[in-house]
């Protein structure tokens, strides 16, 4: 059984639509195995996004993810990376189609209402990250 982990960032739960974005993770037969809220320190954030920390936009990710809490997941099932990439669309926003959970939701690629790991080692780092 694959892994991996998605958060749901802080525009998912200012907008209400955390709700929707987990029940079309379970309607698509995906189980979640561990959920928790969390407020995340730019200690951790600088760890997450450590492939685009030294980036000119990177101070506006960390006020954004630090704007509010965040909904982590473990998320099981076969094919589920793959699977749930497809499922929350491309980070572009513009780019993702109606059905998606980005391109039903999202109206910018800043806040785009959720992270999924895009490999079996990320998913696994992730899990450690942020569930331990």
């Amino acid at each position: 059984m694959e892994r991996t982990y998605i958060m749901l960032k802080p525009d998912a739960l200012k907008r209400k639509v955390a709700g929707e974005i987990i029940s079309r993770i379970e309607k698509k037969g995906f189980e979640i195995s561990e959920m928790k809220m969390l407020n995340l320190t730019e200690d951790v954030l600088k760890e997450h996004y450590a492939h685009i920390a030294e980036k000119p936009f990177f101070p506006e990710i960390l006020e954004f993810m630090t704007s509010g809490p965040v909904i982590g997941m473990i998320v099981e099932g076969d094919g589920v990376i793959e699977g749930m990439r497809r499922l929350m669309g491309p980070t572009q926003w513009v780019e993702a189609l109606p059905g998606t959970i980005r391109g039903d939701f999202a109206f910018s690629t800043g806040e785009n209402l959720i992270h999924g790991s895009d490999s079996v080692e990320n998913a696994e780092e992730e899990i450690k990250r942020f569930f331990g």
